[in-house]
């Protein structure tokens, strides 16, 4: 299945059949509906008539198949099992977390609170350092089967292709941006041949603030509907910020709860501003491949003109600089 330029992706799902669906599974709803702050999927906030939430969560059509959800699903209470602390979906008497209704794919999740990190306090980096290391001591247990790799073709070539083979780069800066993009990417393979043959193993994927809730008492980890294979460092270097100095002190401190769990492998160090750079180009082609569904070019109101294609390119600029500079020390 493939998104409709005439169809929206997303049409038939009003309130009503969200509501519906959620009573399907025999929850009985109070009317409470919250839309929450998610443009992949369509993810609400359900009032329970008894008082209560569960968040409903209506993947989008064509991204996954059922096997690729599932094996999220099946990641996420695996972790859970093992006392870390991720929002898992609720399962039925059945076991299932999968369900589909008006011909919408959809989980059920219980509502969790929080704050976003600290990330400028440094035992709360160690705190989570902790806890990826625990994730990823679960994660490298056995390999998925149906979710993605993190790799340079389908992040990079594959999304500057889109770009370009779509008329979203503006004419008079075609040739930079695709001279630019070619040098980057060889920039990005020599990176990773530095880094050698690391291990890739189950990942978060998406591990940016934002999927990290904070309460007083600790981190819980949201959202692994990105989650996929990859080297270690890519839950890691979402969490650092400012400059080179203060990247390094935060990264020492991650590592240092990390390693009370898992060995960090120095190797992958080499891989921090290539895994970025490939997040530029991919974050920049996920926006442009869902621009026919409604909500993204109100929500991105700032994308496709251009002057972000000019900042854009000047971001990548610096990528570039960055992608030379020495590795940060831990």
């Amino acid at each position: 299945m493939t998104d409709s330029p005439h169809v929206p992706v997303y049409a038939g799902l009003d309130p009503d059949t969200v509501l519906q669906a959620v009573e399907a599974r025999g929850h009985a709803t109070s009317g409470h509906l919250l839309a929450l702050n998610s443009y992949e999927n369509r993810v609400y906030q359900i009032g329970l008539e008894g008082g209560g939430f569960l968040v409903a969560k209506f993947y989008r059509p064509g991204r996954w198949d059922d096997a690729a959800i599932l094996e999220e699903h099946a990641f996420t209470l695996e972790l859970a099992d093992a006392e870390i602390p991720v929002v898992a979906p609720v399962r039925s008497d059945d076991g299932d977390t999968l369900f589909e209704y008006a011909g919408f794919r959809f989980a059920l999740f219980p509502r969790r609170g929080g704050r976003w990190p600290d990330l400028d306090d440094p035992d709360k980096l160690e705190w989570l350092g902790r806890f990826l290391g625990r994730i990823h001591a679960v994660g490298e247990v056995r390999a998925f089967a149906h979710r993605p790799t993190l790799d340079i073709e389908t992040f990079g070539t594959q999304s500057c292709q889109y770009l370009q083979a779509h008329g979203f780069i503006p004419p008079h800066i075609e040739l930079a941006y695709r001279t630019l993009t070619e040098d980057l990417l060889r920039q990005i393979d020599t990176a990773f041949r530095r880094a050698g043959d690391v291990t890739h193993i189950r990942l978060h994927g998406d591990c940016h603030p934002g999927n990290i809730l904070w309460t007083d008492d600790g981190p819980h980890f949201v959202d692994l509907d990105d989650c996929r294979s990859g080297p270690a460092v890519q839950d890691l270097w979402m969490l650092l910020s400012g400059d080179r100095h203060e990247m390094a002190l935060q990264l020492s401190e991650i590592v240092a709860g990390y390693e009370l769990f898992r060995d960090f492998d120095r190797r992958e160090l080499h891989l921090i501003e290539a895994l970025r750079t490939l997040r530029m180009l991919h974050y920049a082609a996920w926006i442009a491949r869902r621009w026919d569904d409604p909500a993204f070019p109100q929500a991105f109101t700032w994308f496709n003109t251009p002057r972000y294609w000019e900042e854009h390119i000047l971001q990548l600029r610096e990528q570039a600089a960055a992608l030379d500079e020495p590795l940060l020390a831990v």
